[in-house]
Order: structure tokens, then C-alpha cells, then sequence
């Protein structure tokens, strides 16, 4: 196999585009620095495009080694035909190449082999060609030997029967042929085990449940199998046997012509035993693996596109924030972090219940509120949040200083708060206080706090305990990934954590860099990057275009552009008599418009550059410093409160969506219970899935549908109807 022709293809891609991308990651560029720095030599496919075509080269290339594994076994046996070796060059699938290997795997000991040993393949082999005029006894008498264990005639045809059953299962076009038929037509059904087990509830929806496997949705498929693993539901795949039986007897009259002459009893006899015992039991377990794989990648997928948004919000840029982490008994804790995200004031409150000191809680907090000038209130959504939220409510409402609040996801917090990093940011703090602290750094810079979590425990997505635990974190860590080197890391006030997911670094050179921090003061310019420890040329051609320093010796050094290129931004600003003090200034809005003049291309000829590294360099000198978090809706901010009593059906609210699922999505009315928007209440023209038109953290206007205060369920549409 050509990888790069057959990736090309794939992707759409030129070859040569193809190839830079293959060499590039072979000499250990990361996604984000090929994406972002490296334009030129893929046509700026973005950095998904090039991480999924790192994932398919991974496959392709296992997929090639498996090739040659098989062609090397099977040539090893001296098994090798001009056939096989044309059905292996075929073969598009580590399945498809699993099949023509299957009859050449060395097996276990079977039903089939045993016979074999017993020196019954040849008896097989004179039935299969049905050239002899004799009877299926006469046949089989001479093989009757009792030293070998073959005691009579009906022994020895059930040996090959057991033989030329296996050999049926084995075939590899056979199976591929029942493997499609199995899933266009097949149906997955439930029932309910009755034995008595406190999660059977869960699963009533698939008491008595059947649905085509064809048809049948991600998500179903997955709760399916967490009901089998509960020990709560049977599940079987029913599929057409009669049907799949004709398949398999005309596959065999056509391909191996064993059907159709003098000994079809035995041979309907054979196939039915084939089918029964090998076939079906097999394909029914690829069928439920393929099932499984494809749901979770779908559910992985799912993960991965509300990940992105979530670690995007835009960060409460210059504020000080009171964090509150709701409790009862335990009280809610309390911290308040400067705009740089380091704690001011730490303190305990107890306005909920079975205390409801609410009196001594205001005083504490209005005194908190004019010491430290807090100007935002970031409230978890945990335990007791609904009860801290009225607080927080009715003390702003008597508050001179103009203060709002958040309540924001705090899935995870005690993840952080409990984890060696928490104790090493907080060695003096115990796991409460420090819960608060991040829901108080959630709201200030959402990325910088929630990379500090494992990303499995922010609480987006769906059955994301259920999924290959090793690709699900592979996926994760390149939203991660992409999120942080395309807003960029302030290298002088990063936590190590936050620099080890800069591209190129990674944990031991990330404490290298704020080690150094601590012993030399700030950074001042990218190049004293250098000076780290661990930190070669090549760390730092991956790294450095990735790090922001503020006020440092040069502006570039704020910019996303890289130091390679620093060069040609010199050559760039001499060329039509500017200098780098002019960055800031007006007259460099003019630069785009000069360039346009010369000509584009001839100005990258020039700067020895090509035309999308120009275009990049000249965004970042008009926006030294930006973050392009900026550009999205900030945070919704409330400042009063509302119950799940208050909602009445045809309500309309402005909400925020909190996780969106296969069949719908999850959206903050600011009622403590998120409401559910169904897939069929989006929008009103068909999508097949609930991402295509929302994404989390996006602000949307809602109507109240229905209301189960009893079931705690709140029914919401974005298909509002107004009254005229």
C-alpha cells in the first residue's frame, strides 16, 4: 500500500501536501506547531483536519504491519496462494484481513482440529468433491480405527462434519457476506431480568425493547450495554435464520460447490451446525463489539465538541471574584481571588440550613464585598447551590457595591481539590477551601483552571466512564491541546500545568520553566527560554510561538508569531518604513493596505515567506496581545433568582447550555435543575444531531414546555410561540 497516495485521497489532499504532513509529525512536530506554523507545506488545513489525519495515518500504518504480519504467517506455512495473497492486497480492514487469516490462526483445540488429528480431513475432503459413486458410509467406513478413536461410521462422519463446519465458519468472503446481512436486517432486543436490583428502574425503557440494528441510535446502544452490565437486562440480537441459512447454502453452491449433489441432507446438516454453534455466536460478538466501538467513538466525538467551548468561555478579565462552594452542615466556603487569580481572603459561612445564620453570613460577606472590592460572585452548582444562590440574591440586592453573580459547573472541583496539585498550590488550605478557590478561577479564566482537572470528570457528554478509557483521554488531550496553544500561555504567571499542555513541553521541562521563574525573576524575552533546563532547540522551535510575555523586550514576544520569523517582520515593517515602536501605534493599520498595493505574493517573495505565514504576521501585529476569547459572549451574570416553582408552561427564559447530548441538550435556566431541550425542539428544520445547531456555554432563548416538580424535569423548546 502507498500511505501517502491513499491518505491523499482521503483527505483530499495534493501528495506532496500529504507527505510534508507525514514528515513533519515522523520528526516529532506536535498538531498545534504544524497547524499554526507550518502553512505552507499542507495548504492550511486546520488543526483537526491535521490531527485526524494523524490518527488515520496511525491506523494505516498498523493497518499495513498486520498486512505484512499475515502475508509472512500464511507464506510461513506454506499456504500461500496467488488467491490469497490478491484478497490481502484487497482487503481495505484490519477485519477484512482478520477473515483471510482465519483459517490459517493457529487454534485452539476444537471440535474440528480433534477430528482432524484423528485423520478425518481426508474423509472431509471426499465429501466436499462428491467425485466418488459411493454412499456417505461407504465413504466413511475405511476411517473407522479404533486406536485413533474413531469408534464406527457415525463417528467418522461427524468428525467431518465438525471439520467442514469449521471450514464454512472460516471462510472469509462467506462471513463478509453475513456480516452485512446480519446488520441491515438484524434487531437488538431487551427484557428486563427479574431478579430483584436497585438500578432495575433505570432501564424501564428496555423492559420490552426492540429496534432494528441499523436504525439503532449511539446512545441507546450504550445504555443497552450498561443495563447488560448492571445485571439488568437481557439483550439478544435476533436475526432472520432461515434467511441467513439460504445465504450461507447458496454461497456454498456457487463458490465451493459442496451444495447440490448426491449429499445435501448431510451437507443442510452441516450448515445448520455451522451456522448454530460458529457463525452466529461469532458475528453476533462483532456485531455487539462493532456496535460498542461505534458508539463510543460517536460518544468520544460528542465529548470531544462540547470539551472545546466549555474550555473556551471567555475568561472575567480585571475582576476580583468571591468563589463560594455550597455545603449544609459543613457550611460554604468561602475565597476571594485578585484579577491575577491569587487569594486574597478565606472564610467559612453557614446561611443554609440546618444552621441559617444568615444575618452573621451577610455581615461577612458585605464586609468581604467593600475590603477586597469584588466586583463577581461565582457560586458552584453542587450541593445546596440553590439555597446559596438566594443568598447571594437577596444580599446583592442591599449591597452598595454594584456585584453579580454565576453559578457555575463545578464538576470536578473536588477532583482538583483532593489531588496532589491542589495540595501543592494550597499546601496550607484543606480540599473545601480550595474547591472554592477554583469555582472562584472557573469563572475568572475557565481554561486555566479546568486543565488542571482530569477533563473525564468536568461533566460533559454522556457515559463517558463506558468508553475505551485510552482513546478517550488520546481525544481529550488534543482538545486540550488545540484550546491552550491557540489562546497562547502567559509564560510568566503559567502554573506548570498549564505549560505542560504548551506544544512541545510537557511536565518535567513545564516545573523546569517555573523553577527557573522562581530563581530568576521573569522572563524577558522568548530566547531566555533557552536557558531552561531540558529545554533543547527543538522544545523551543515547537514551544515558543505558543508562549506570550507581556511588557517584555520586544512586542513580538507577545504576538503568536513565531521567533523563526521575527526576521521577516523586520524585513516587512523596513519595507514600507516602519519600525517595531510603531506596533502599537495608528499608522500600522495602514500596513494591510500597503501590502495590497505591492502585491501579496511578491511581498512574501521578498520576505522569503509564504503568503498565509504573511497574512498570519500581519493579524498579530494589528492585535499584539489579543486573545481570541475576547470575541465570544461572556459569561451570563444574574444578579436575582428564580425557583423551579416560578416556571409556568409557555415561560420564556434566556438560559445557557450546560452539555449537549445525542438526543438533545441541557440548558442552565437558572433554576438549579437544567431543563431539556429534545433533539425535535431545536430548530425547525430537520438536523440529525443536536451539535449542529448548539454548542456548550452558548447563551439561547428558551420556552417552558412542562414542568415535573415531582421528577425534578423540566421540558423547554427553542421553537418559541409568542402570544399575538
Amino acid at each position: 500500500m502507498n500511505i501517502t497516495k491513499a491518505i491523499s485521497a482521503e483527505f483530499n489532499l495534493r501528495e506532496d501536501y500529504a507527505q510534508n504532513i507525514i514528515n513533519l509529525l515522523d520528526e516529532g512536530c506536535t498538531v498545534p506547531f504544524i497547524s499554526r506554523y507550518r502553512k505552507e507545506a499542507h495548504g492550511s488545513q486546520d488543526d483537526q483536519t491535521i490531527r485526524n489525519f494523524a490518527d488515520r495515518l496511525n491506523y494505516l500504518r498498523n493497518f499495513q504491519k498486520r498486512q505484512e504480519e499475515v502475508i509472512k504467517l500464511i507464506t510461513e506455512q506454506e499456504k500461500m496462494t496467488p488467491e490469497i495473497m490478491a484478497a490481502i492486497e484487497k482487503a481495505n480492514t484490519l477485519t477484512e484481513l482478520d477473515d483471510i487469516y482465519r483459517p490459517f490462526r493457529p487454534k485452539r483445540k476444537t471440535r474440528a482440529t480433534v477430528a482432524v488429528a484423528k485423520g478425518l480431513q481426508p474423509l472431509a475432503d471426499l465429501i466436499c468433491a462428491q467425485t466418488e459413486n459411493k454412499t456417505l458410509e461407504e465413504l466413511a467406513a475405511p476411517f473407522v480405527d479404533e486406536e485413533k478413536g474413531v469408534c464406527d461410521v457415525d463417528e467418522a462422519l461427524q468428525g467431518a462434519n465438525d471439520i467442514i463446519a469449521e471450514m464454512i465458519s472460516d471462510n472469509a468472503e462467506l462471513r463478509k457476506v453475513l456480516r452485512e446481512f446480519l446488520f441491515n436486517t438484524a434487531t437488538i432486543e431487551t427484557t428486563l431480568k427479574e431478579k430483584t436490583n436497585e438500578k432495575s428502574h433505570i432501564y424501564e425503557t428496555y423492559a420490552l425493547f426492540k429496534e432494528t440494528v441499523k436504525t439503532l441510535p449511539s446512545h441507546r446502544i450504550l445504555a443497552i450495554n450498561r443495563g447488560e452490565k448492571d445485571d439488568c437486562l437481557k439483550v439478544s440480537v435476533v436475526a432472520n435464520t432461515e434467511k441467513m441459512l439460504e445465504k450461507i447454502a447458496q454461497f456454498l453452491q456457487h463458490n465451493i460447490k459442496v451444495v447440490g449433489g448426491k449429499y445435501d441432507e448431510f451437507f443442510a446438516a452441516v450448515v445448520a451446525d455451522s451456522y448454530d454453534r460458529l457463525i452466529f455466536p461469532s458475528l453476533e460478538r462483532e456485531l455487539r463489539n462493532n456496535l460498542t466501538e461505534t458508539a463510543s467513538e460517536q460518544a468520544i466525538k460528542m465529548f470531544e465538541v462540547n470539551l472545546k467551548p466549555l474550555l473556551m468561555q471567555p475568561p472575567l478579565k480585571d475582576k476580583t471574584i468571591l468563589g463560594l462552594d455550597p455545603a449544609y452542615k459543613t457550611g460554604c466556603k468561602i475565597a476571594v481571588i485578585d484579577p491575577n487569580g491569587n487569594v486574597l481572603d478565606t472564610t467559612v459561612i453557614y446561611p443554609t440550613p440546618p444552621h441559617n445564620k444568615i444575618a452573621e453570613a451577610n455581615k461577612i460577606i458585605g464586609d468581604l464585598i467593600e475590603k477586597d472590592k469584588v466586583d463577581a460572585i461565582s457560586i458552584g452548582n453542587g450541593t445546596a447551590s440553590k439555597e446559596s444562590e438566594i443568598f447571594v440574591a437577596n444580599l446583592l440586592k442591599n449591597t452598595p457595591r454594584k456585584v453579580q453573580y454565576a453559578v457555575v459547573n463545578e464538576a470536578g472541583a473536588s477532583v482538583y481539590s483532593a489531588s496532589k496539585l491542589g495540595a501543592e498550590e494550597f499546601p496550607d488550605y484543606d480540599v473545601a477551601l480550595r474547591s472554592a478557590v477554583s469555582i472562584a478561577r472557573r469563572l475568572q479564566d475557565p481554561l486555566a483552571e479546568l486543565i488542571k482537572i482530569d477533563v473525564k470528570s468536568i461533566g460533559v457528554g454522556q457515559y463517558q466512564h463506558d468508553m475505551p478509557q485510552k482513546r478517550l483521554t488520546e481525544v481529550l488531550d488534543g482538545v486540550v491541546e488545540n484550546c491552550v496553544n491557540s489562546v497562547g500561555v502567559d509564560l510568566n504567571t503559567a502554573s506548570y500545568k498549564l505549560l505542560e499542555r504548551v506544544s512541545g513541553l510537557n511536565a518535567g521541562i513545564a516545573k523546569n520553566i517555573v523553577e527557573y521563574r522562581k530563581e530568576n525573576g521573569k522572563f524577558e524575552s522568548r530566547g531566555e527560554l533557552k536557558k531552561v533546563k531540558k529545554l533543547g532547540d527543538k522544545a523551543f522551535e515547537q514551544c515558543a510561538g505558543f508562549l506570550r510575555i507581556p511588557n517584555g523586550v520586544s512586542v513580538l514576544d507577545n504576538t503568536a508569531v513565531h521567533p523563526e520569523s521575527y526576521a521577516a517582520v523586520c524585513g516587512l515593517l523596513k519595507m514600507f518604513g516602519l519600525k517595531e515602536s510603531d506596533i502599537l501605534e495608528e499608522k500600522l493599520l495602514l500596513l494591510p493596505k500597503l501590502i495590497a498595493e505591492r502585491g501579496e505574493n511578491k511581498v512574501a517573495e521578498e520576505l522569503g515567506i509564504g503568503v498565509p505565514t504573511l497574512t498570519d504576521i500581519v493579524a498579530e501585529l494589528l492585535k499584539p496581545g489579543r486573545d481570541i476569547r475576547d470575541d465570544l459572549p461572556k459569561p451570563e451574570l444574574r444578579s436575582d433568582v428564580m425557583s423551579m416553582e416560578d416556571l409556568k408552561e409557555g415561560m420564556i427564559l434566556k438560559g445557557t447550555v450546560r452539555n449537549v447530548i445525542d438526543f438533545g441538550a441541557f440548558v442552565d435556566i437558572g433554576v438549579h435543575q437544567d431543563g431539556l431541550v429534545h433533539i425535535s425542539q431545536i430548530c425547525d428544520r430537520y438536523i440529525k444531531h443536536p451539535s449542529e445547531e448548539l454548542t456548550v456555554g452558548q447563551a439561547v432563548e428558551v420556552q417552558v414546555l412542562s414542568v415535573d416538580l415531582a421528577k425534578k424535569r423540566i421540558s423547554l423548546t427553542m421553537k418559541i410561540k409568542k402570544e399575538d
